[in-house]
């Protein structure tokens, strides 16, 4: 993210794997907080919205202008959006990105939240980010998760948990914002390959000020960098298919930990 965004840093269980990705496969419903089947007609997060934003989007290089708009992010000006990083091979975060929230929200939905999604497809350009905040509290989500993928220093391995600071909009969520991001941090852990981030923040965790995904969102609400696309271990890992429903199922147990306790 900080070789990305234009701004500042902050201004201030295989088998479970193994198991969740056969259930999507199949009709057999399983619960994504265990890995097992659940009970006939019961739903764990039914009735609850839970919002996904794939950072970037396909097409936002064919146009610089809208990504070069000024937006306010709560703080200070900031780009509309940027292109979003690339492996040495061209995988795009982009499609990354994409992919993940595609996967997550279809284990969300069979788990019966409904998913609200900042953009539907990787073909298109935008939104802004702050849009993007808006999509999220027009729906009135009872938590988000914001997708990324960093383009660091190619030394550099791991992930990051974004958590926000206290910006007026979101002051009266960051202590359950600090408490998902806790959870999505032991996901990760638990349920993927993915090691803490050797180059960036603490102990896989960073406090960003700096952000519209963050700054203007009224709902419990981080951003992950699931690694480091510029490192050549971390890309093989982050475009691999397997790799990324293994992410998916991570974010999901943190999400149904964070709504349900379970």
């Amino acid at each position: 993210m900080p070789h990305k965004f234009g701004v500042s840093l902050a201004a201030t269980g295989l088998l479970v794997a193994a198991t969740a990705v056969a259930a999507l496969a199949t009709a057999v419903p399983v619960s994504a907080a265990s890995g097992t089947p659940a009970a006939k007609g019961h739903k764990i997060l039914a009735g609850k919205i839970v919002g996904i934003d794939p950072g970037h989007n396909g097409k936002n290089y064919t146009d610089p202008s809208f990504l070069n708009q000024q937006i306010w992010n709560g703080r200070e000006w900031e780009d509309c959006d940027t292109t979003g990083t690339q492996t040495d091979g061209g995988y795009t975060e982009a499609k990354f990105n994409w992919l993940v929230a595609r996967d997550l929200a279809a284990i969300l939905r069979k788990d019966g939240a409904k998913v609200v999604l900042t953009r539907t497809s990787n073909n298109g350009i935008g939104p802004c980010v702050n849009r993007r905040s808006r999509i999220l509290d027009h729906a009135h989500a009872d938590v988000s998760i914001d997708i990324h993928a960093d383009g660091g220093p190619a030394y550099g391995r791991g992930f990051t948990v974004l958590e926000p600071v206290a910006d007026g909009p979101n002051n009266k969520v960051i202590k359950s914002s600090l408490r998902f991001g806790k959870y999505v941090h032991q996901a990760f852990l638990r349920y993927t390959p993915m090691k803490v981030s050797d180059y960036y923040g603490h102990n896989g965790y960073i406090f960003r000020n700096d952000l519209a995904g963050l700054n203007l969102t009224t709902m419990p609400k981080v951003l992950i960098e699931c690694g480091n696309m510029r490192n050549k271990a971390d890309a093989r890992l982050l475009t691999s298919v397997h790799v990324q429903r293994q992410i998916a199922r991570a974010l999901a147990m943190a999400i149904i930990k964070f709504l349900t306790g379970r």
